[in-house]
């Protein structure tokens, strides 16, 4: 996601969204893509999964007060429902996402 497309990808999307904030020299962010590509797919239909360069979008990384990467945002209803920073496992990140999401 960048912030051209930020309004109409995630704030109107009708489901929610996952944004994994990452930099791409940051390791950790490295380390969870595999994990968000996979929620992407499991989840496909249900819930918006998508990346976010806070390097290349730092208004947007401002605005949603993104201060550690990797930071994951779920959105609902065009607002941050949860946020969840760090480095975790695959079965933690879906654990809230689908808490977060209400699935």
């Amino acid at each position: 996601f960048t912030a051209d497309n930020f309004e109409a990808e995630v704030l109107q999307a009708s489901t929610p969204v996952l944004v994994d904030f990452y930099a791409d020299w940051c390791n950790p962010c490295k380390m969870m893509g595999p994990v968000v590509a996979k929620i992407a797919e499991e989840y496909q239909g249900r819930v918006k999964v998508g990346k976010c360069n806070i390097d290349e979008n730092m208004e947007l990384a401002g605005k949603y007060r993104v201060s550690s990467i990797p930071c994951f945002i779920v959105f609902k209803d065009g607002k941050p429902a949860e946020t969840f920073v760090g480095a975790m496992s695959g079965s933690e990140l879906k654990r809230k996402v689908e808490q977060a999401a209400g699935l």
